[in-house]
């Protein structure tokens, strides 16, 4: 869901084949595995159902030559989730992009904020 207020910006999604493609939804999963150790815990995290959750880690660890999350089958103390080296690397490849591709339209953007009505 959308914040009704939202900054001013630019949402990235990196198209790097056909039906091949990462944007800011995929990153913030990856993060949130990241951080929380668990795919359910993300999805929540990101108001995610699990089974959203895990189809977007399905078709992220099918689509790059080797896995981007490594999973341990749940149970009693849970199975838990971590990124593996690609999954970290393909992390910090697309927030590097995301800082590169901010700076470099943050006057155009600016100026054409200042174009638009406020609230709108």
């Amino acid at each position: 869901m959308k914040p009704k207020h939202q900054a001013a910006g630019a949402r990235l999604r990196l198209v790097l084949a056909p039906g091949i493609a990462i944007g800011p939804g995929k990153a913030d999963l990856l993060a949130a595995i990241a951080e929380t150790g668990s795919i359910s815990a993300a999805g929540r995290r990101l108001k995610m159902s699990y089974r959203r959750a895990w189809m977007l880690v399905e078709e992220l660890n099918t689509t790059f030559k080797s896995p981007l999350v490594s999973a341990g089958k749940g149970g009693a103390h849970g199975g838990g989730a971590r990124l593996t080296e690609t999954g970290q690397t393909v992390l910090r490849r697309f927030r590097s992009v995301e800082a590169k591709t901010a700076k470099a339209i943050a006057r155009d953007l600016a100026a054409l904020t200042a174009l638009a009505k406020s609230g709108a």
